[in-house]
């Protein structure tokens, strides 16, 4: 899933990492609405509400509201300047970093919240910063990896993509050009799908469990560094077996 890039991506490549990263930001968005309530996928919202708090000169909010701004901002350049950075030695490492960034912010989270949580404002604040630019670093790096096909984050341009794409194969749906456009329609219809997945899990599991639900969520990233670790974990260990095979093999000669 992190090692190709852009057009040299597979179809079933890019859907899941579509399914597995939208799956994570719908529990992510639904469980700090309903623990914190803020929305943590996506901040359109909190530009307009920063635009609301200099208009009445609230200060104390404009201060957060930046800070909130600036911590997704943050993550996406910084999974993009990782990713730059490293490519050139493994493309694999480049595109694994953010995401182990992104599951120890997360773990870090939900040890805190559910050991030391103790509600206060300032604590709100901190934990909502660091689940934004977890999800900015994971936007960063979906987008970076597929050529911008993959925004797991929000649905606004989402909605607009899908519009546009339907629009065109409705166009080219029997021409050479339909195969490109159907399959870009496929992501965007996983990205929908299990966002809204998440976000029901999400709902559900924090009404059961609390905050103790972001422990889950590092567990479903670890999944995306897993799938392009475990073939060269078993070649590995192929590699190992047959060396043992032969040495013995010489050993009865």
């Amino acid at each position: 899933m992190l090692r190709r890039f852009k057009d040299e991506r597979t179809l079933k490549e890019n859907l899941m990492l579509a399914s597995s990263t939208a799956f994570v930001s719908g529990v992510t968005n639904v469980a700090s609405v309903l623990a914190f309530l803020v929305f943590t996928a996506n901040i359109t919202g909190h530009v307009a509400t920063l635009a609301k708090n200099i208009v009445e000169q609230d200060f104390h909010e404009i201060v957060v509201f930046s800070i909130w701004l600036f911590a997704f901002f943050f993550g996406a350049f910084l999974a993009n300047f990782l990713a730059r950075s490293i490519r050139d030695t493994s493309r694999y490492k480049a595109h694994a970093t953010p995401i182990i960034i992104e599951v120890i912010v997360l773990f870090l989270v939900a040890v805190y919240g559910h050991h030391f949580y103790e509600e206060t404002e300032s604590e709100r604040v901190i934990v909502i910063t660091a689940l934004l630019f977890s999800m900015g670093l994971q936007n960063g790096l979906v987008s970076n990896i597929s050529g911008g096909l993959i925004k797991t984050t929000h649905l606004t341009g989402l909605f607009t993509d899908l519009g546009s794409d339907i629009a065109e194969w409705l166009h080219v749906r029997k021409t050479n050009e339909a195969k490109p456009v159907q399959n870009r329609i496929y992501v965007r219809l996983t990205i929908l799908l299990f966002y809204i997945i998440g976000g029901l899990a999400g709902g559900y599991f924090f009404n059961k469990y609390d905050l103790v639900i972001f422990y889950f969520i590092p567990l479903v990233l670890l999944t995306i560094l897993y799938y392009d670790l475990s073939p060269i974990a078993l070649h590995k260990l192929t590699q190992l077996f047959a060396s043992s095979e032969r040495k013995k093999q010489i050993s009865k000669i």
